[in-house]
């Protein structure tokens, strides 16, 4: 990015005497390591609320978060062929991270505490299937003043556009500017997104699903990973293996390991024509945008991972006949909260027809919980505790039912042993789990 290195005197930071730092000067800072767009957020600010304990949790001095964008090269992204738009967000997210080093080494050198947390991954991996990012990087963007989010669940750059990846600093010291959301979403609502996305994550309506992007999209990653060491774990033989894993994604698997993970499609991306230096082919033809970028990703016959009996699994069927469907695991969870906090992701809407319940949980045992949900309309509703009145109460022991989702254990066991007892129709569980397949 850079042909000379940079002197950290060539920048001095101003400095306030109440130890205040100048954001002009940081900007200035940021933008000659290599960062296109640069905003600064308080620790204390509310759009924070959700994940200040975790960042203070990983760096303790945290005093301001100074959020960045880097652009990534748009044709790449848009090609149908995955491994130049893998290969673009590789070499842009190894970028955004030498930005953050180079940005806190030069802090160093200047008497400056600051902390890199990774752009994207490596992450914690020994808290998954919860949450692994030591700091969420969209929400922190949005309240820089670096976009809004889209319907794709993507943050826009009101001038880039979605192609850009996010990074953010945190810094044991204070600014003398902080920087505010923008005050309009450049998110067009043209909807190309969902007319993109193979399994149908993105909804017309604003919903989102997002264990069918995990699935698909993420299939070389963690819970495909997984999933795929264990299809060796239960292959007889070779021939065995082959039957369940071709050697196409045998292949696929061992370029992710070697170069880095790929994204299975990240169409919602690519189709995006938002943002200043973006949006002018759309604004010429939409119907000739629509042909030189999204159908080509829409006729892409390619292999789509789902998660049997899900909504996706029904999507690609339906609308994407030409793409072959494979059905892989999904995510487990390890613990009983993890079960609980994981529910609105793996929530499948259309599967979730004709239930209108509400369920009380008492798991006991190792981690004692009480949660109630409800699914009515479509929609999922989680209330710690038990509230009010219930149409099926289950109690169970933790491990039990834990062993249960994860299909090591029999339900039917567990309810014979009294591991697992359900007041109500047995019917309404039974909708309940068809809503959560995995």
């Amino acid at each position: 990015m850079r042909t000379q290195p940079i002197n950290p005197l060539d920048f001095p930071i101003a400095t306030s005497p109440d130890g205040t730092l100048s954001a002009r000067d940081l900007r200035k800072l940021l933008i000659a390591m290599g960062a296109d767009d640069v905003g600064f957020v308080s620790i204390d600010r509310s759009e924070l609320n959700d994940q200040r304990a975790d960042i203070l949790r990983a760096y303790p001095p945290t005093s301001t978060l100074v959020s960045y964008v880097v652009r990534m090269n748009r044709e790449p992204i848009r090609t149908v062929d995955r491994s130049v738009a893998n290969l673009e967000f590789h070499h842009t997210t190894d970028d955004a991270n030498d930005v953050a080093r180079d940005v806190v080494r030069k802090l160093e050198r200047l008497s400056i505490r600051a902390l890199n947390p990774p752009s994207g991954f490596p992450m914690e991996m020994d808290q998954f299937p919860g949450k692994v990012w030591v700091v969420s990087h969209k929400p922190v963007a949005v309240a820089a003043g670096l976009g809004q989010m889209g319907i794709h669940r993507n943050v826009i750059h009101p001038k880039f556009g979605n192609f850009i990846i996010l990074g953010t600093i945190l810094l044991a010291e204070k600014v003398d500017e902080e920087s505010q959301p923008i005050d309009f979403n450049p998110c067009l609502s043209c909807k190309l997104c969902v007319a993109a996305c193979p399994v149908g994550a993105i909804k017309a309506d604003g919903q989102f699903d997002p264990s069918a992007c995990l699935t698909h999209n993420y299939r070389e990653f963690m819970s495909g990973f997984t999933d795929w060491v264990e299809q060796i774990a239960d292959s007889r033989n070779a021939i065995d293996y082959r039957r369940r894993v071709n050697d196409s994604e045998t292949a696929s698997m061992w370029q992710s390991l070697s170069y880095g993970a790929n994204y299975k499609a990240a169409y919602c991306l690519a189709v995006c024509p938002a943002g200043e230096d973006v949006i002018a082919p759309f604004k010429q033809s939409r119907s000739n945008f629509v042909t030189d970028i999204v159908k080509p990703l829409q006729q892409k016959k390619e292999t789509v991972y789902v998660v049997a009996n899900s909504d996706a699994e029904g999507y690609v069927k339906r609308r994407f006949p030409h793409k072959r469907v494979k059905r892989v695991g999904g995510v487990r969870p390890t613990s009983i909260r993890g079960f609980v906090n994981g529910m609105p992701i793996v929530f499948q809407a259309e599967q979730s027809k004709g239930i209108d319940a509400v369920y009380h949980f008492t798991f006991t045992g190792e981690e004692p919980f009480d949660v109630t949900v409800t699914i009515r309309n479509h929609r999922l509703n989680i209330e710690p505790g038990i509230v009010g009145t219930s149409d099926c109460a289950v109690t169970a022991d933790g491990t039990t039912w834990l062993g249960f989702l994860r299909k090591e254990r029999s339900i039917v066991w567990a309810m014979i042993r009294g591991k697992v007892r359900v007041r109500g129709p047995i019917s309404l569980l039974t909708k309940f789990g068809r809503c959560f397949p995995s």
